[in-house]
């Protein structure tokens, strides 16, 4: 019943920007934490960035801070990564995910999310 929709990912070069979105439904939308994934083929998923459960808080993984940032709208239930300074280490699959129940220590695990949108490609060519 919850659905998670990814958009705005592309085929971008080294040092460009993207604007990713996550269109949330079916939950309360400030009551679950939401996160940003990424997996690249033959790696594991790897924690970006989220919004803690409670509290605003936001985190980011050391590989973007400084060039992502991580936003929300809650009266539209919509999620956004602004992805500036694009490397060819950010190319991936970029998911959103979203839980309920996540504690701080445990929401960079992707075994807490039960619930994840389709994924959409960033490619970053050198």
């Amino acid at each position: 019943q919850v659905h998670l929709v990814e958009s705005g990912g592309g085929l971008v070069q080294t040092g460009d920007s993207l604007r990713l979105s996550c269109a949330a439904s079916g939950l309360t939308f400030n009551r679950y934490a939401m996160a940003w994934f990424r997996q690249a083929p033959g790696k594991e998923r790897e924690y970006v960035s989220g919004f803690s459960r409670t509290g605003g808080y936001t985190y980011y993984a050391d590989s973007v801070k400084g060039r992502f940032t991580i936003s929300r709208d809650n009266r539209k239930n919509m999620m956004y990564l602004q992805a500036n300074n694009l490397l060819p280490g950010d190319t991936a699959v970029y998911y959103c995910a979203a839980s309920s129940t996540v504690i701080q220590s445990a929401l960079r695990s992707p075994e807490s999310y039960a619930n994840w949108g389709q994924g959409t490609q960033v490619t970053v060519s050198s």
